[in-house]
């Protein structure tokens, strides 16, 4: 049977969600996927995304890749798929690609946007769910400071959940941006790479806001770039304030978008 590749922008609220990958008794954004477009084909169909995104959290740019039958073009699988989908999950938009097309190993870069709330509305059920609340005062400076020394290729084993990538992995990531930016309420921590870690932007925001409080200096970023072991890492930031924004891919993998 003919078929054609599409990718899938999504828009999801991690709450509800045990993570990305489908598991066996769990509610996974991949499983919720997968059982919409496989009613919609009458047969399995297997949804591959760009990362697997931890349990509690966001996308409003998640980037999944699936064959359906030709039939279905990009717009009209969007439609019926949002038609049927719970309220959790929305898909932005879906582009025809290329057979050669693979959500994963085609991405360039993927970005992310950590949230902290610092005035006092952040406590607020409207906020509180998407930022993290923070009351201690945060040195700004020290912040970006510290956000510059991530950029570049380095290797992020310190950054990383011990034993979630190949001993034969080199841990090496490119951050071609990376910084820290004030918003109203609060701050934003925004970040660009080829790849990401296990946990990797959690393990550093939550180490550059114990810099920010003044608890550790800012060179200690420096050391743990040097370290092959996250021993010396601050605790991760939680989950629920952390996106992933977008999936950038070669332009000559698109064929048509919606």
């Amino acid at each position: 049977m003919l078929s054609r590749s599409v990718q899938l922008v999504l828009h999801y609220d991690g709450a509800g969600f045990s993570g990305w990958q489908r598991q066996p008794g769990e509610r996974t954004v991949q499983g919720v996927l997968e059982t919409a477009v496989s009613r919609l084909c009458g047969a399995p169909v297997a949804v591959v995304g760009a990362g697997r995104t931890d349990a509690g959290v966001h996308a409003r740019g998640q980037a999944a890749g699936l064959r359906v039958p030709e039939k279905w073009n990009a717009p009209a699988l969007r439609r019926s798929m949002n038609a049927i989908l719970p309220d959790d999950v929305w898909i932005a938009a879906a582009f025809e690609m290329r057979d050669e097309f693979h959500p994963r190993y085609s991405a360039i870069s993927r970005s992310y946007s950590y949230f902290v709330g610092t005035d006092d509305f952040a406590s607020s059920p409207f906020r509180r769910t998407r930022e993290l609340v923070w009351r201690k005062p945060l040195d700004f400076g020290r912040l970006c400071e510290a956000a510059r020394l991530i950029e570049g290729e380095h290797c992020f084993r310190a950054f990383a959940v011990k034993g979630t990538a190949p001993e034969r992995d080199d841990h090496r990531c490119t951050v071609s941006r990376a910084g820290w930016r004030e918003r109203e309420g609060g701050l934003a921590f925004d970040i660009q790479a080829d790849r990401f870690l296990h946990h990797m932007v959690r393990f550093l925001v939550g180490t550059m806001l114990d810099i920010g409080e003044g608890r550790r200096a800012v060179t200690v970023m420096k050391e743990l770039l040097a370290q092959d072991d996250n021993s010396e890492v601050s605790q991760p930031a939680p989950p629920h304030a952390l996106f992933l924004e977008r999936v950038d891919y070669p332009n000559d993998l698109y064929l048509r978008a919606e």
